[in-house]
């Protein structure tokens, strides 16, 4: 599956490992991702793609306009809890 903009990714190492980020962009070995929270889009984060698992699901341009869009649009996926999220 491609790294694409507007394709939910699944951090799996770092302090954000567990949650679900946006990509903004994507080069060959990093991503630009956020989540409207923590990282938003303002302040996105540059992260290895060896680190991040692409889900099937893919926001348009018009759920990435502002931060509380991404957080809504993540609200059902990260709603699991942490624990559930980090496998532990």
């Amino acid at each position: 599956m491609d790294f694409v903009r507007g394709r939910i990714v699944r951090s799996s190492a770092g302090r954000d490992g567990g949650d679900f980020l946006v990509v903004l962009e994507a080069g060959a070995r990093y991503a630009i991702v956020c989540d409207g929270r923590r990282r938003s889009l303002e302040h996105p984060k540059k992260k290895n793609l060896k680190h991040l698992s692409p889900t099937g699901s893919l926001l348009s341009e018009n759920q990435m306009q502002t931060n509380r869009e991404i957080r809504r649009a993540l609200a059902d996926l990260n709603s699991i809890g942490p624990l559930a999220r980090r496998g532990g």
